[in-house]
């Protein structure tokens, strides 16, 4: 018979029937811990070892997570980015789930796996992907609890491999990019390698649709936009909008629709207000060939066609080659880095910075709406490239 594998466990651990309800009655002071938690060599099946290594994983995390924020770990957004880093940080983690790249710093949040910048591009052409970056990225309690709970890389691929046919290779990191594309399409999307009972794809592709505060892909084929390859991620937040122009009686229902290339997001609607304060970010996908950002405002009516409020177009390229000028902004002080100037060709009401701010590179920019009477609108974007 095989001799049971030993792993190292505090003998309070080890004789507990069941995870204690508070952590200090594992992390004691050192003085205490001294003479009742000393370290014991325990023997245990390998069957057992998944179950007490899932367990202190989370005890490491409640407690780490308490020491870096003041003993109120998961009190608020502070605490549950420190629980995601330090489960990133765990070793099946530090490699992305699908081309094995080292230190992935981005995250399909609801498929639950840790993956890099270069597949993190291919990710978020599937509409079944919510993905973030662990470092740029504001999270949930929910999309944080989602990712911990599913286990990690290791967990996930369990799954989504689980039926991986002999000789089919995973991508390596230095893959093209349509060897990446056809991989995490099969594995996600089509869900080849799934166990065949756990399959549920549609014969049709997914509709990402459209509600406020996600770019949806309005045109072209889903196999068109996995070949793109992105060269960062544009964060908008619509601030607000004064002396808009009215369309009905004596106001309007404004909103907002952002769109770029064939992405396409919008605002929630605002009833009867000519001065409508927003705070909404919309978020989009930049390809390596971009245009123009585009700006409509429209009066939502519910019998009839949205009338057009105004529009006017936002130049990117001011923002994106500053950022690469200028390298990393996490090392820059706080400072300016770029200016996009007023002129008869645009629609700004005064020049537009470009700045560094707490290691971000973002953009304030005010617009006169073109083709209507009256109204100006206020933005703020934020500009993540993916090769950070």
């Amino acid at each position: 018979m095989q001799e049971p594998r030993r792993i190292w466990l505090p003998s309070t651990v080890a004789q507990a029937n069941h995870r204690p309800s508070h952590v200090e009655q594992l992390f004691e002071p050192v003085g205490e811990r001294s003479q009742r938690c000393s370290p014991n060599v325990v023997a245990v099946e390998d069957e057992e070892i998944g179950v007490i290594e899932h367990d202190l994983t989370h005890l490491e995390l409640s407690f780490l997570t308490a020491k870096m924020t003041g003993g109120h770990g998961d009190a608020g957004t502070s605490g549950k980015m420190a629980k995601l880093k330090l489960f990133l940080h765990k070793s099946e983690n530090r490699i992305c789930a699908d081309c094995s790249a080292p230190d992935p710093k981005w995250a399909s949040a609801n498929i639950g796996v840790f993956i890099c910048v270069k597949c993190s591009g291919v990710h978020r052409s599937l509409a079944i992907q919510h993905v973030l970056s662990v470092t740029l990225d504001k999270w949930t309690d929910n999309e944080v609890d989602s990712m911990i709970e599913i286990g990690g890389n290791s967990h996930a691929n369990a799954i989504y491999e689980a039926f991986l046919p002999e000789g089919c290779r995973k991508p390596r990191p230095d893959c093209t990019q349509e060897e990446r594309e056809k991989f995490i399409r099969s594995k996600y999307e089509l869900q080849e390698f799934l166990e065949p009972s756990l399959r549920i794809v549609s014969n049709q592709s997914s509709d990402p649709g459209k509600h406020a505060g996600s770019a949806s892909h309005s045109d072209g084929s889903m196999s068109e936009v996995g070949m793109i390859e992105y060269i960062g991620i544009l964060n908008v937040k619509v601030i607000g909008g004064t002396n808009l122009a009215i369309r009905d009686m004596s106001s309007s229902d404004p909103y907002v629709v952002l769109t770029l290339g064939n992405q396409k997001a919008q605002t929630s609607v605002i009833n009867g207000n000519l001065n409508p304060v927003w705070n909404e970010e919309l978020k989009f996908s930049v390809p390596q060939q971009y245009g123009p950002l585009k700006l409509q405002v429209f009066d939502h009516d519910m019998v009839s066609k949205d009338d057009l409020m105004g529009e006017a177009e936002i130049d990117l390229q001011t923002m994106i080659n500053a950022a690469a000028a200028f390298g990393d902004p996490e090392l820059l002080e706080d400072m300016q880095i770029g200016r996009w100037l007023k002129s008869s060709d645009n629609a700004l009401t005064r020049d537009s910075a470009v700045v560094v701010a707490g290691g971000k590179v973002k953009q304030g920019v005010s617009l006169k709406l073109q083709h209507t009477e009256s109204g100006e609108l206020e933005l703020e974007m934020e500009w993540m490239p993916l090769d950070m």
